[in-house]
C-alpha cells in the first residue's frame, strides 16, 4: 500500500497523542501530506422546564471552533518535523465527522486512538475508533491508548 494522505482523527488525550505521533511517522514512511482532523461535538439542546427547548449560544460553539485550531496546532508543532499539514474542524458527532473528513479530504489511511475501554463503559458510550473503523471507504489504523509508540 502506499499512502498520500493520512488523516489523523485527534481531541485532547494522551491516546490522541498517541495517535498524531504514530500518523506523523507513517506520513514519514511514506513520504504523505497529514490532515489533523478535530471533531468539535454539538452540545445537546436541553428542554426548559416549560417544556420549550433552551437557546444555543453561538458563543459557544466560536469558542470551540477556536480551541480546535489551538489543539491541531500544538499536535502539528509537537510531532509534524516540517511535513504539510492541513486543519480540519467541524462541528459533527465524532465517528461521522471522521469519516466524512476523511472521504471529503481523499484520505488513503485514518490514524486514529482509542482508550481500550471495556465492560458497562464500553457497552453504554460505544468506541468512536470501531464506528470509523466499520464506515470508513479506506483502511484505518487503531494506536491503542496502551501502546508503546
Amino acid at each position: 500500500m502506499n499512502f498520500r494522505k493520512i488523516l489523523i482523527a485527534v481531541d485532547n488525550s494522551t491516546c490522541a497523542e498517541k495517535a498524531a505521533k504514530s500518523g506523523y511517522e507513517m506520513a514519514k514512511a511514506f513520504d504523505a501530506e497529514v490532515a489533523l482532523a478535530n471533531i468539535i461535538e454539538p452540545i445537546p439542546a436541553t428542554i426548559n422546564q416549560d417544556l420549550t427547548l433552551a437557546p444555543v449560544f453561538l458563543e459557544t460553539y466560536d469558542n470551540s471552533e477556536e480551541n480546535s485550531h489551538v489543539l491541531l496546532k500544538e499536535i502539528e508543532t509537537t510531532y509534524s518535523g516540517g511535513i504539510k499539514t492541513t486543519y480540519l474542524s467541524i462541528i459533527d458527532s465524532a465517528a461521522h465527522g471522521i469519516v466524512n473528513q476523511a472521504e471529503e479530504w481523499g484520505a488513503d489511511l485514518i490514524v486514529i486512538g482509542t482508550y481500550g475501554r471495556t465492560g458497562l463503559y464500553h457497552f453504554l458510550m460505544g468506541s468512536v475508533a470501531e464506528h470509523v473503523a466499520r464506515k470508513s471507504a479506506c483502511p484505518v489504523m487503531i494506536i491503542p491508548n496502551k501502546a508503546e509508540v
